[in-house]
């Protein structure tokens, strides 16, 4: 919707966190002549009612679309609408924020003027309160829930991977793949998609589109020196890469910005050596595919921290990676750790396992520290979301960093 659309309207803004916030004042500078009203989940029980006392609604991403019985639009759609810039848009089941922020990196290490925006953290309308150049390159991360009902494809989509998540908000796989599908909705002949071909589905959803495509299934890449781990990484960085190059980066640019990334914090995150353990990070893997990553990007796990809000996933496939893995110290939190347990348990395997059940990450560190082999490794890789014990993905990965150093002084 362009911003003269929304003038002389009375506008309520659905869900005030970093996003309703960021609208707020972009209404403000930009609508001065609207009437702002705010609404949340968190302000009473039928926060939702007051929608009908207002001509317009811009919903919060964490808002369901379902629940808005008036005309709405979104931060996401304002954003398209109202700037003119080149936009990478990145989305996919895992992999979207280190990818984006590759790509960002790399765009701004070999001189060019760069904004990472969006899923990320950072609320794209917050670049209308300071100036943007004409050349400026968005790139911007976008979730499911954003793209759930957006109207504008990016100039360059990158989906970065594919398979079932957040059934909580979407209530079946087809409509979560439809809601990824919808990057390519408005794209155009001088678009381009840049996708992996091993994820069929993409494969199919992209066949007719009559834009250019880069698939980087078989891209080679010799001798490129990464602080990233794993082979979903090398994933990330392949696409990165033929997006750099797709925008005129040089080779040795490309290379030299890929060595200096550094991992995002809760993705594969080192944490450190204490008492002779490694331990690592991985709090943002919520799904059992991104849990399996995990393990087999690290290959000595001997600790492994399981569990959280049950979304219904099937845990068959991981159980079969701790078997062949033969991780033998698991620690599961509630309420799909009592899940896997009970696909682990008719598993027939001679492997004798030490098993916690705990809601307290202090004593999961504990736990680790008891079991975990010397010169092993202790990781945080839940295949669930964080919902049933902590706020997100980001309290439960600071609370394990903070139990390992305090134990570690004892």
């Amino acid at each position: 919707m362009k911003i003269d659309n929304l003038k002389n309207k009375k506008i309520l803004i659905v869900g005030y966190g970093i996003e309703g916030k960021s609208t707020e004042l972009f209404l403000k500078k930009n609508v001065s002549n609207a009437v702002i009203g705010i609404t949340d989940k968190n302000d009473r029980l039928n926060y939702l009612d007051v929608q009908y006392e207002y001509d317009l609604v811009i919903k919060s991403p964490g808002v369901n679309k379902s629940d808005i019985h008036i005309p709405y639009t979104t931060a996401t759609n304002i954003f398209f609408a109202n700037i003119q810039n080149p936009i990478i848009g990145v989305t996919g089941t895992k992999g979207k924020s280190t990818t984006a922020s590759l790509i960002h990196h790399i765009l701004v290490a070999s001189g060019k003027k760069a904004h990472l925006v969006g899923n990320i953290g950072k609320p794209a309308l917050e670049l209308f309160m300071s100036s943007i150049g004409k050349d400026d390159i968005i790139v911007m991360e976008l979730s499911s829930y954003q793209l759930d009902d957006i109207c504008y494809s990016p100039h360059f989509v990158v989906i970065t991977s594919l398979f079932p998540e957040h059934m909580n908000y979407h209530g079946t796989v087809d409509l979560y793949y439809a809601s990824k599908r919808n990057i390519l909705s408005r794209v155009i002949s001088n678009n381009t998609v840049f996708f992996n071909s091993k994820y069929q589905q993409i494969t199919e959803w992209i066949k007719d589109l009559s834009i250019k495509k880069v698939d980087v299934s078989n891209l080679l890449l010799d001798r490129i020196e990464s602080q990233l781990i794993g082979k979903h990484n090398v994933e990330n960085i392949l696409l990165s890469y033929a997006v750099a190059k797709e925008l005129g980066i040089t080779n040795s640019q490309i290379r030299n910005a890929i060595k200096t990334f550094k991992p995002l914090p809760h993705r594969l995150e080192k944490v450190g050596v204490y008492k002779e353990i490694l331990f690592f990070n991985d709090a943002i893997s919520t799904t059992p595919q991104s849990t399996i990553a995990a393990i087999e990007s690290l290959k000595t796990v001997n600790t492994l921290l399981l569990g959280g809000q049950d979304r219904g996933y099937d845990f068959e496939q991981l159980m079969n990676c701790i078997v062949r893995n033969k991780i033998t110290n698991l620690v599961f939190f509630p309420e799909s750790g009592e899940k896997m347990y009970n696909v682990l348990k008719k598993r027939n395997t001679d492997i004798h396992f030490n098993i916690l059940k705990t809601s307290k990450m202090d004593e999961a560190v504990s736990f680790a520290f008891q079991y975990t082999k010397k010169d092993h490794i202790c990781l945080l890789s839940t295949a669930s979301p964080s919902y049933s014990i902590w706020k997100n993905y980001i309290e439960k990965g600071e609370l394990f960093k903070k139990y390992i150093t305090e134990y570690e002084k004892k």
